[in-house]
């Protein structure tokens, strides 16, 4: 099998593996930071919005603008712009590591803008209900906001782990590896059509694939509720 993989597409099976799992590894690890960072951007959007909980006509504008400005780079662009950064937390400016932080910091805003939309599709009349109850700001947020919201959370969380994927493609110009890398350096540049077309096919398997999921589990947590 190697030896057809190696005669026909111009690489080997390992190398096709090494691929695959750094792609995954930067799509994994950056979707969970990335995650982690656009929640409370999101929460922060929603409850100091003018007609939010906390609203704070200062502290939104200053969040509005900040996550407009992260947005609105272009992701090689801030890839090259975060390199001194990249450099001083992983030690290095290139490589499958290297390329967590520019990841990391281009889908947590994008993220927060979906989690945003999910949260503010919660009818408002739950909020005020649990506000008459007595709820605490932290409490709405536990136990109404985020339960109600979750499946299309799940929605959006899906489109942004197939932004990663794209991403993970550009960023194989600054050798992150994956499918971006190996399609960039033993496909375009060796003039190898064959695993040129392979790498498409991988992406859009891995992006159907994703997707997939990402609809089965919105579904069946929106016919729990």
């Amino acid at each position: 099998m190697n030896e057809i993989i190696e005669g026909y597409f111009g690489t080997t099976s390992a190398t096709l593996t090494e691929a695959a799992v750094d792609t995954l590894y930067m799509v994994g690890i950056s979707l969970v930071l990335g995650t982690l960072l656009a929640i409370p951007l999101a929460m922060g959007l929603v409850l100091l919005r003018p007609d939010g909980i906390k609203a704070n006509a200062v502290g939104y504008a200053i969040l509005n603008v900040t996550v407009n400005i992260a947005r609105s780079l272009p992701f090689i662009i801030l890839m090259v712009v975060l390199m001194p950064l990249t450099r001083f937390v992983v030690g290095t400016r290139i490589g499958t590591t290297a390329a967590l932080v520019p990841l990391t910091l281009f889908i947590a805003p994008f993220m927060a803008r979906l989690f945003e939309t999910s949260i503010l599709e919660v009818p408002r009349g739950i909020v005020e209900a649990a506000q008459s109850m007595g709820a605490t700001t932290g409490q709405i947020v536990r136990y109404f906001l985020l339960p109600e919201a979750w499946s299309s959370i799940i929605l959006a969380i899906t489109t942004g782990t197939v932004t990663l994927v794209g991403a993970t493609a550009m960023a194989g110009t600054i050798g992150a590896g994956g499918v971006g890398d190996l399609a960039l350096t033993y496909g375009y540049q060796a003039f190898n059509t064959p695993l040129m077309v392979l790498t498409v096919i991988v992406l859009i398997l891995l992006v159907q694939g994703i997707q997939s999921l990402g609809n089965t589990l919105a579904r069946r947590v929106r016919n729990r509720a």
